[in-house]
């Protein structure tokens, strides 16, 4: 063959050589992310229903989620929303090691660190789920204890109980997802400025408000303490 023919060959030899090199990766690749498709699907439904026979669904329409989750108007609840973060758990743990086999490290690297925050994603939405379920079950019994002693604004107080136990419970599940210190700082300056805003209107506007709660709750606490007088015996 002619030297000049050879020269303008050589590229188009070490191409298709470096082609029958991927090929067998790409192939192994695709294998690997069918049997992760395949896996994701299946550990999807097993998550689903296991906590559906868990009755997490009672907890969580209780808690407010599935409700806050289907104001669009789907069918969306949590039980989904977590078997979902689960499938793509599987997905993206399938695609790492496809690309990894695949010799693109820097694509594995991005996402090892996405594989990494899902976890948290997952913790962060069951605490917020148990602690949405624990503050409405807390608010309800202080608000029942006060209609039981006769204070007229227990479901007020019932629903400051809720709030006031929802401010931590999101800032643990914000914790849980390690965003920084910085949100939770920023979170906690207005969460003290609702606050001092709260108290300032009411100590300017409802000190009177105040003072008669107050009164009704001592004379409340004072009643039930009271033991009931004997019965006067009958002459």
């Amino acid at each position: 063959m002619h030297p000049d023919m050879e020269i303008l060959l050589e590229p188009l030899r070490a191409s298709l050589h470096a082609v029958g090199d991927m090929l067998p990766r790409i192939l192994l690749a695709l294998v690997i992310l069918l049997v992760g498709w395949l896996v994701a699907i299946v550990v999807r439904f097993a998550v689903v229903k296991s906590l559906r026979a868990a009755n997490f669904n009672v907890v969580t329409r209780k808690a407010g989620l599935d409700g806050f989750l289907q104001q669009g108007g789907g069918d969306f609840d949590t039980i989904r929303l977590l078997g979902g973060l689960f499938f793509w758990l599987v997905i993206l743990a399938a695609l790492m090691v496809a690309f990894n086999s695949l010799g693109l490290a820097y694509v594995t690297d991005l996402i090892g660190r996405i594989l990494l925050f899902l976890p948290k994603v997952v913790v962060a939405v069951l605490i917020i789920a148990f602690g949405a379920y624990f503050a409405g079950v807390i608010a309800t019994l202080l608000a029942a204890y006060c209609r039981s002693i006769g204070l007229g604004d227990g479901g007020v107080l019932g629903q400051i109980s809720f709030y006031a136990i929802m401010v931590f419970v999101v800032l643990i599940a914000l914790d849980a997802l390690g965003v920084g210190d910085i949100i939770r700082q920023t979170f906690l300056i207005l969460i003290a400025a609702i606050a001092f805003a709260l108290a300032l209107a009411f100590g300017l506007g409802g000190q009177k408000h105040a003072a008669e709660l107050l009164d009704r709750l001592a004379g409340a606490r004072a009643q039930a303490k009271t033991p009931p007088e004997p019965p006067r015996p009958v002459i």
